[in-house]
Order: structure tokens, then C-alpha cells, then sequence
């Protein structure tokens, strides 16, 4: 402890320079939008490469697991080949059945949190990789998150199991509309609310992507109706949904591109 003491006293100049110097550089981010978005590239571009490196060494004792669902992912696509009457597995997503206004683009997940209120993923993919805010994240099995932060290589994803989602999403029997939410307390479910009463809800029914934004397009699976009651003026259902998706384990994932999300922004003024 003494010699912490004489290092301190000695070097005291220096520190207090770093210290000023430090307080200094956080005040000019936070005041200046364009500094504040230089340091969080940066910050994206060094936490990636570390992400990415503890996920390649990570990724390699899981081989076996990721092979398995390769293999059963290859499967179904053989199958769809092969017979086109085939009717598609509802918790799988084969990109053909969507137009061709959207895009596909494959990446790994390199970091994954799913314990936390707000949780966050991060993918190797970036900007370099036409990768950009507000892009759908998918799996071969249903819904992930939406592009947050991108950087030239990384980019992060809010996840659906984050507090401040919400997607919009629907019925697939009767078609009507709600909205995807988190509640924070189980990583297998998540929640839709404002379904109105008259809807004909059931357990077990299915949980889809209504197309109505231009971020997902209609139809990505979300899950099954595990259980549900009315809010407290008796209007809406508050629906739990099971996620098809094992959020724990996600490795491999696709990202979406709605090829005409500018002309519908500029349409909406957003």
C-alpha cells in the first residue's frame, strides 16, 4: 500500500494531467454529434476484433452443433428443390418465399447477450458489407433483431429480447395486427399486446411478421401462443409467445434488406 502511496505522490502531475485530459475528451464526444459518432465507430471496430476472435475460438469446440444444423438447414432446402409442392416447414425461412424486393446477406454472431433488460448482439458484418442501421436480422428458424450501430466490418443488433423493441406482428390465422414486445424475464418468450378482443386467439396458434413496416417483410416467424389474457380495461390480449428461436444459441443468421425502404421513408418523412 505505501509504495501505491509514493507511486501516486510521485507521479502526481502526470496523473492529474490524464485525469483533466480524460474529463476533457468526454466532454468534447458528448457535446459534438460528429466526435460522438467518430468514437463509436472506433469503439465498434475494437470490441468487434476481440468478439471475434474469443467467437472463433469458441466457435470451433461447437462444430459439431453448428454442423448438425447446417445439415438439417441443407435438408430442407434439398427438399424444397427437389418438390416444389413441398409445403414449408412454418418455424423454417426460405428466402424464396419472399419478393424480390429484399435482399439476403449471411453473417455470424460474435457476441450474444440474452440475460440483461436491454440485450445486444454483434455480427461480422458492416458497413463495408452493405450492411446498414434498421436492417431485419433473421435466423433459419424466426425473428432476431433489427441493425442498430454499424462500423466498417461489425455492426450490433437490438434484439428482440431487448426492453426497447417493438416489432410489429400478427396473427398468422386471422391476421390481426399487435405489437412485439419484451417483458424481461424469460429469454424463451416474448410478449404481443394491442390484439383486440374480438380476434380469435388459441394456444398454440403461430406468431408472424405483418409486413406492415419496412423492416421485415410479412411472414418471418415469431413463435406459438403459449398462454393470454385481456389488459386491464379489457380490450386488448396480452399474449406470452414461445420464441421459435433458442435465443442462447444463436450462431448463424441472415440479414434483410427491404430494397425499397428509402423510397418508403422518404414517402412517410421519416
Amino acid at each position: 500500500m505505501q509504495q501505491i502511496i509514493n507511486f501516486i505522490i510521485r507521479n502526481k502531475n502526470v496523473l492529474l494531467f490524464l485525469l483533466l485530459f480524460g474529463i476533457s475528451l468526454l466532454f468534447t464526444i458528448q457535446s459534438h454529434s460528429y466526435h460522438k459518432s467518430k468514437f463509436i465507430n472506433s469503439a465498434n471496430f475494437l470490441t468487434g476484433g476481440v468478439y471475434n476472435s474469443a467467437n472463433n475460438v469458441t466457435g470451433y469446440f461447437n462444430l459439431k452443433t453448428q454442423n448438425e444444423l447446417l445439415a438439417a438447414e441443407n435438408k430442407r432446402l434439398r427438399k424444397l428443390l427437389l418438390n416444389v409442392n413441398t409445403n414449408a416447414d412454418s418455424t423454417f425461412i426460405d428466402s424464396l418465399t419472399f419478393s424480390e424486393d429484399y435482399r439476403f446477406y449471411s453473417a455470424n454472431i460474435i457476441k450474444n447477450s440474452y440475460s440483461l433488460n436491454n440485450n445486444v448482439l454483434t455480427i461480422n458484418k458492416g458497413r463495408n458489407d452493405s450492411i446498414q442501421q434498421d436492417f431485419g436480422v433473421i435466423s433459419s428458424k424466426g425473428i432476431v433483431g433489427i441493425i442498430d450501430k454499424t462500423s466498417g466490418n461489425y455492426a450490433t443488433v437490438i434484439s428482440i429480447l431487448n426492453g426497447t423493441s417493438s416489432i410489429s406482428a400478427q396473427l398468422k390465422k386471422t391476421n390481426h395486427l399487435g405489437s412485439l414486445i419484451w417483458d424481461g424475464k424469460d429469454s424463451k418468450f416474448t410478449q404481443l399486446i394491442d390484439i383486440p378482443k374480438i380476434a380469435k386467439v388459441k394456444a398454440g396458434d403461430t406468431i408472424i411478421t405483418s409486413g406492415q413496416s419496412s423492416i421485415f417483410p410479412k411472414g418471418v416467424p415469431v413463435g406459438t401462443i403459449e398462454s393470454f389474457k385481456l389488459d386491464q380495461a379489457e380490450n386488448y390480449y396480452e399474449i406470452n409467445v414461445r420464441l421459435f428461436n433458442d435465443m442462447t444459441s444463436i450462431e448463424h443468421v441472415y440479414i434483410i434488406e427491404n430494397a425499397n425502404k428509402e423510397e418508403i421513408s422518404n414517402l412517410l418523412g421519416n
